[in-house]
């Protein structure tokens, strides 16, 4: 295992930027997802530790040595990473046990030794009884184990996992986020993990880096990203929280629809325009707020009531057009059109930046 650095990396096609100047470090162990919508730079970041394309300009290293640089190239098969694909990329004429043998084979590693090693890899990740199928055999869900059994079983430093989930259907994806996590754990090589799934990275990660538009909107934990997001796009992409504008009173309350709304986590700029987040199922919604609430109580009128099972999302509407999302428990029916009075927590308010 090792950690794995960019320092400055940028990467052009032309006059495009994919990456604009990023700077990363990846501690030895961690699983990281780079995180974010398609065209942010997730992949091609994640191609430029692999050594599939080269940098226009910085470094990239992995442990002590560098391999990408304005001077240096090191090829993909002297990086000793693995990759799996979104397409899983396996040989369709060659069984479970021989897809996941070919690695070792390809290093002329002895028989024996490369007959314990498929036992154990497949014990673990469960594909022991499909050892003599072949892929045409397979489940999404198996085919995704045998990518990842053959790209643990050659003890690869650092290991690159490219959207691997997205070709499964939606209860076969979350029974998988679940697997990555497992083999991480077990194995705790260095993961890399480019995906634009929330539920994804939220799930899998031990650090979720955001990225939009080449560079690095924000990373942390992903209870640090998901509780304190410090931008209106990372607000806004992980959770779909409310994002509310106004003209900043003071360092920390805004003026909406005539209520002066304080937020926490950042600090306002007097006279300038603001910007709070909160999220959907932080928001209190009642037809009468207890006289506890002393601040950050707005008025507003239900426009949409939507039944989910076991919530109710709603739409309300402030007296200046500002709407918001309200997500609460199924027995609060409230019609549309009825008014209502919304509390917005000071602690769920977050300052957004710029």
């Amino acid at each position: 295992m090792s950690s794995v650095t960019l320092r400055g990396v940028t990467k052009c096609y032309g006059s495009a930027v994919a990456l604009d100047d990023v700077s990363l470090n990846i501690g030895q162990g961690l699983l990281v997802s780079l995180l974010g919508p398609s065209g942010c730079g997730k992949t091609t970041a994640l191609r430029l530790v692999a050594g599939f394309v080269e940098p226009t300009a910085g470094e990239i290293a992995i442990g002590d040595r560098v391999v990408s640089s304005r001077n240096r190239m090191l090829p993909p098969e002297r990086r000793n990473v693995s990759m799996v694909f979104q397409s899983y990329a396996l040989w369709p004429h060659m069984t479970v046990a021989e897809n996941v043998a070919y690695g070792l084979t390809l290093r002329k590693v002895d028989r024996n030794t490369i007959r314990k090693k498929v036992d154990a890899i497949l014990a673990t990740t469960k594909l022991s009884d499909l050892a003599v199928r072949y892929p045409g055999e397979l489940s999404g869900g198996q085919q995704q184990r045998v990518a990842l059994a053959r790209a643990l079983i050659v003890e690869p430093e650092t290991l690159l996992l490219d959207e691997p989930l997205s070709n499964l259907d939606a209860n076969l994806r979350e029974e998988m986020r679940f697997e990555v996590r497992r083999l991480h754990d077990e194995y705790r090589y260095t993961t890399v993990y480019v995906t634009h799934d929330q539920s994804e990275a939220m799930t899998t990660a031990d650090l979720i880096v955001v990225m939009n538009r080449g560079r690095i909107e924000q990373m942390g934990s992903p209870e640090d990203i998901y509780e304190r997001p410090r931008s209106e796009f990372v607000a806004r992409f992980i959770g779909s929280s409310n994002v509310v504008r106004g003209k900043a009173l003071d360092d920390s309350r805004i003026s909406l629809a005539g209520v002066a709304v304080r937020g926490d986590g950042g600090k306002l700029t007097a006279g300038s325009e603001g910007a709070i987040s909160i999220r959907q199922h932080d928001i209190v919604l009642a037809t009468s707020v207890p006289k506890q609430y002393e601040e950050n109580v707005l008025p507003a009128t239900v426009v949409r009531n939507v039944f989910l099972g076991g919530s109710r999302d709603y739409l309300v509407e402030a007296a200046d057009g500002t709407q918001l999302r309200v997500v609460t428990r199924v027995a609060d029916n409230i019609a549309q059109g009825t008014p209502v009075q919304l509390h917005l927590p000071v602690e769920r308010c977050r300052i957004l930046d710029g």
